[in-house]
């Protein structure tokens, strides 16, 4: 049989992430798969664990789609405002005018689905997105206060409606959590490791330090890739990636395209520590170059 009557089921399939990938003449997935090792041994950098993606998307975003029971059983999706507790449990100031707020009080359970933002340019299906579910509860005492003040820290129109009549305030105590973050990257995390996590601070000024060093240091992140990324034979890097433990380059050599990470000497723990962090790296980049 000729290739171009191959069918989908003659054709190999390789476990990404889960899913039956076909590779074969035609498919995309090739591409996909083909990531280059480095020329060079360099150590693993530390990537944000399924926890802190979560956590990260979260607390980047106000909206998302709460998602409640009807009377009948039947699933409800709205689009609502939230907040995040320290311990990365959402917040909702909801009106029982609103058929998910009339849900919820009767019956709790529920789930919120935040994705990141979608630039023009890129896929959405390579884009993050996180779905928590558990139980809501209507907190008392210091919880309500503290869900108040996070709630109207992220809904300034908060203060207003807040205290009107018809709505209530509700926290989801959070029992699953599942993070995707693009194609084959995906995992679920237990609600103690939800809790514990951080969000990352250095995510609100990544897209800002991406856009600056592609625009104004490319021959900086060439030498990062190859003196610390181990591709010595790079021939272009863009950053597009950055957090708090380093930056994701994309990278053009004689072999193919292909990606690396490259960590920093310590996590960032700052909001604006993400510029030190990288001058610290294009040092040590250089220094190896000497």
């Amino acid at each position: 049989m000729s290739t171009s009557d191959a069918t989908p089921n003659d054709m190999q399939t390789i476990n990404m992430g889960g899913h039956g990938v076909p590779v074969g003449v035609g498919s995309a997935a090739a591409e996909l798969m083909a990531a280059l090792p480095p020329l060079v041994e360099v150590p693993s950098a530390r990537s944000r664990s399924a926890a802190e993606e979560a956590r990260t998307i979260l607390a980047a975003n106000v909206t998302g789609a709460l998602a409640t029971l009807t009377a009948d059983g039947d699933p409800w999706a709205s689009i609502v405002n939230y907040g995040v507790l320290a311990d990365g449990s959402p917040v909702f100031s909801l009106s029982t005018l609103a058929l998910h707020g009339r849900n919820l009080k009767r019956d709790q359970r529920a789930s919120l689905a935040v994705s990141e933002s979608v630039p023009p340019a890129r896929d959405p299906a390579d884009t993050g997105r996180v779905t928590v579910a558990g139980v809501a509860e209507e907190p008392a005492g210091e919880r309500l206060e503290e869900a108040r003040h996070v709630y109207e820290e992220a809904i300034a129109s908060a203060a207003i409606f807040g205290s009107f009549s018809d709505f209530s305030w509700w926290v989801l105590r959070v029992e699953r959590v599942r993070w995707v973050g693009g194609f084959g990257r995906m995992d679920s995390v237990g609600p103690e490791s939800f809790a514990a996590a951080e969000a990352d601070p250095v995510a609100p000024h990544a897209p800002g330090a991406i856009s600056h060093l592609n625009a104004d240091h490319a021959d900086s992140l060439l030498l990062i890739a190859r003196n610390l990324g181990g591709h010595t034979d790079a021939e272009k890097a863009s950053c597009v990636g950055a957090d708090r433990y380093g930056l994701d380059l994309d990278l053009s050599t004689p072999r193919g395209r292909t990606t690396a990470r490259v960590g920093f000497e310590e996590p960032v723990g700052e909001p604006d520590g993400l510029r030190a962090a990288t001058v610290a790296m294009v040092a040590r980049a250089r220094e190896l170059d000497s």
